[in-house]
């Protein structure tokens, strides 16, 4: 069983950066697509950005410019920056692996942005 642990949440002011840090248990985690989803209360959870096992990168345009998402296969670790936060960013964010039509979830880590 595959198991992703979130970390790098927290308070931070608009404008402010964090950095997300998704570690994940299993094996064959180069192959994996590796995304973070993020969901505020009341609302859908939504993608934010993924990578692929060739390292291509998609980003929702709410935070294409300010986020980028990169990963250490070393590491077994999926990373992302988040620069330039607004109030708006606030949500639980989800690490999320794709592997053979596997889905994988994280327990979420809480962003908060807020003067």
């Amino acid at each position: 069983q595959v198991q992703l642990v979130e970390s790098g949440g927290g308070l931070v002011q608009p404008g402010g950066s964090l950095r997300l840090s998704c570690v994940s248990s299993g094996s064959h985690f180069s192959s994996y697509a590796m995304s973070w989803y993020r969901q505020a209360l009341g609302k859908q959870r939504e993608l934010v950005a993924l990578i692929t096992s060739l390292r291509n990168t998609n980003y929702a345009d709410s935070v294409k410019g300010r986020f980028t998402i990169s990963r250490d296969n070393a590491k077994n670790t999926v990373y992302l920056q988040m620069n330039s936060l607004k109030p708006e960013d606030t949500a639980i964010y989800y690490c999320n692996g794709r592997y053979r039509s596997m889905d994988y979830w994280g327990q979420g880590t809480q962003v908060t942005v807020s003067s």
